[in-house]
């Protein structure tokens, strides 16, 4: 595998100059968030990914999981980095002081997630998903489920998992047959069975809350008669002990592409006992409180994947000697030149490293959004909600689409050892590869994108980033180092609402053109998101000596020439028209 190390100084660039630390202080809510305090912390999680995780990594991959008779075993190792994990305080980091935790801003946990999961992220599931109750408890739960549950899933006593999909109606969750049934004293009994629950039963922790989405019996067809529930593996006493196994069990484990150390699993509830969280037919509203920090951890897979695979890529080409340089003998006391003075490997390279530490920024921005949707204030909020609505379901089809395509060139650069498994690239590709589809596929969060955020606002929630990304070139002009970012951003986001009028107008026609349009509008829209991070970038490093600000400047330029150009690509075919996508007919796609 890649010896990894975690980006300290890109990370600290972005947060540091990019972001600005003064973010921190304008929080109201949150413990304070001291330059100092974010080294130790970020410094800390660097140690335990690179040397905790990182170890962990080729042999959970190898090893997997192992299924037998409802019992899963996970890889050696796992279990005593998840006691240390919880034990060092790491999950309960973004958790308010007055429910026990360290109450600091989640963009903080960012951090922390992306290299716990580029370190290894079969392991980086188990504690990601434990999160997932612990927000719709926060959200939707009573007093005393609280008291109940959080504590000991704060300190990955207990852990957990978040159980929508079934396998009849996949994303659509609306189609749902698992049933409840009130017992008339507070309770209620569950029935159905949810498929691909990661970590729906593991040898880490002795309880595993989960939080399942049902139908009680006689509530509306559809989402509007959803309800949430939790339902613990094992029944918890009034004196906060353990008792008797609850009717749940795990029936079998997929035997997937990628991310083999975390178990997916087949979740049977045979009358299990459970227990409301909010109101009945009114699950979703609970639910969607974690959607937007789900999608962007999804996203921040193609980030911490795609890092690893760089580093990997990195590395093996400076070492690799394959033929001679096209301009001259770069190692003359060899019997050839390492393949990094080649320009096609060079292109390789260049592309991971512009897309990664692009999308880095991206996604480090949107969770400081995230931040101010929580602790700003209501002006800043507002206006931080609006700005994820439209960027979210961009950053998770955009980001991690990307990580494939940077997780595929790591492969390629090793050749045809990238294809064995010696050298750990094509794990990294494996596990990249479900990250398009979990969490809402590319296509489903392209529809959200264009159908409900876009054209279902007027417009109104796509102009509010494009005038910030025009104020930004309008604040640049007439600075002439800054042209050959400004004009090209400038043009693209004058291009973006050309686009979504010319889409607008076919779909009052037919309303197909929609979703014939969607994921070429989001990939464009990406493109551009990103280039809005590189021309701020470019900016501080045309400010700045040294080696790290010339690498970037020469990335930030990389990606102006030869990675936006694609979004005229994508311009062109989502104004190209649903024609000759459904135009043919179904019985003839065969031929």
């Amino acid at each position: 595998m890649p010896d990894y190390r975690a980006p300290l100084t890109d990370m600290a660039f972005v947060n540091k100059e990019l972001l600005g630390m003064d973010h921190y202080e304008q929080l109201d809510g949150c413990e304070p968030l001291t330059e100092d305090l974010w080294d130790a912390i970020v410094d800390g999680g660097a140690k335990f990914a690179e040397n905790v995780l990182a170890p962990l990594n080729r042999n959970g991959d190898e090893q997997g999981c192992d299924f037998d008779n409802g019992q899963v075993s996970t890889p050696d190792g796992f279990a005593e980095a998840f006691r240390q994990y919880g034990e060092a305080g790491w999950q309960s980091l973004s958790i308010p002081t007055d429910e026990g935790g360290q109450g600091l801003p989640g963009s903080l946990s960012t951090l922390l997630t992306e290299m716990t999961a580029a370190a290894n992220y079969a392991w980086s599931m188990y504690p990601g998903l434990a999160h997932a109750p612990i927000t719709c408890i926060r959200a939707g739960g009573t007093e005393a489920q609280k008291a109940t549950y959080l504590p000991k899933l704060y300190s990955l006593e207990w852990a957990g998992t978040m159980c929508l999909t079934e396998s009849h109606c996949g994303s659509d969750v609306g189609l749902l047959r698992t049933k409840a049934t009130p017992n008339g004293d507070g309770s209620y009994t569950i029935t159905g069975t949810k498929i691909f629950i990661s970590g729906g039963e593991q040898d880490i922790t002795e309880n595993i809350i989960h939080a399942v989405l049902a139908r009680v019996e006689g509530a509306p067809e559809g989402t509007s008669g959803i309800s949430l529930f939790l339902v613990p593996k094992v029944m918890v006493n009034d004196d906060g002990s353990l008792g008797e196994r609850n009717a749940v069990h795990c029936g079998s484990i997929e035997h997937k592409m990628g991310i083999k150390g975390s178990a997916t699993c087949v979740m049977n509830f045979d009358g299990a006992t459970a227990f409301l969280l909010g109101e009945e037919n009114r699950g979703l509203e609970v639910m969607f409180k974690i959607m937007n920090t789900a999608r962007l951890g999804t996203a921040l897979q193609g980030v911490c994947l795609g890092e690893a695979a760089f580093q990997g890529a990195l590395a093996y080409a400076r070492e690799r000697l394959q033929m001679r340089a096209l301009s001259g003998v770069q190692n003359p006391d060899g019997p050839a030149d390492p393949i990094i003075a080649h320009p096609d490997v060079r292109r390789m390279l260049m592309t991971q490293k512009a897309l990664i530490e692009g999308s880095r920024a991206f996604i480090y921005w949107l969770s400081r959004l995230n931040d101010l949707t929580q602790y700003g204030s209501e002006e800043q909020a507002a206006e931080a909600d609006d700005l994820m609505s439209l960027l979210t379901p961009i950053a998770k089809a955009f980001c991690t689409e990307t990580g494939v395509e940077v997780t595929n060139l790591g492969v390629q650069v090793f050749g045809g050892h990238g294809y064995i498994r010696e050298h750990g690239m094509e794990q990294l590709l494996r596990d990249m590869r479900i990250a398009t589809i979990y969490e809402g596929t590319t296509g489903i969060q392209s529809l959200d994108l264009l159908g409900r955020k876009v054209m279902g606002s007027g417009g109104k929630l796509l102009r509010n980033f494009t005038k910030r990304i025009h104020k930004f070139c309008e604040a640049q002009a007439g600075k002439s180092a800054m042209s050959e970012f400004i004009e090209p951003l400038a043009a693209v986001n004058a291009q973006w609402g050309e686009i979504t009028m010319q889409v607008g107008e076919k779909a009052m026609r037919n309303a197909d053109e929609i979703g014939a349009a969607s994921v070429d509008y989001t990939l464009f829209g990406g493109y551009v998101a990103l280039a809005y991070m590189w021309a701020q970038m470019a900016e501080i490093a045309l400010q700045q000596d040294g080696d790290f600000y010339t690498a970037k400047l020469a990335t930030a330029r990389f990606y102006f020439q030869r990675i936006l150009p694609r979004a005229e690509a994508h311009a062109r075919a989502a104004v190209a028209g649903a024609g000759s996508v459904m135009d043919l007919e179904e019985s003839l796609l065969h031929l």
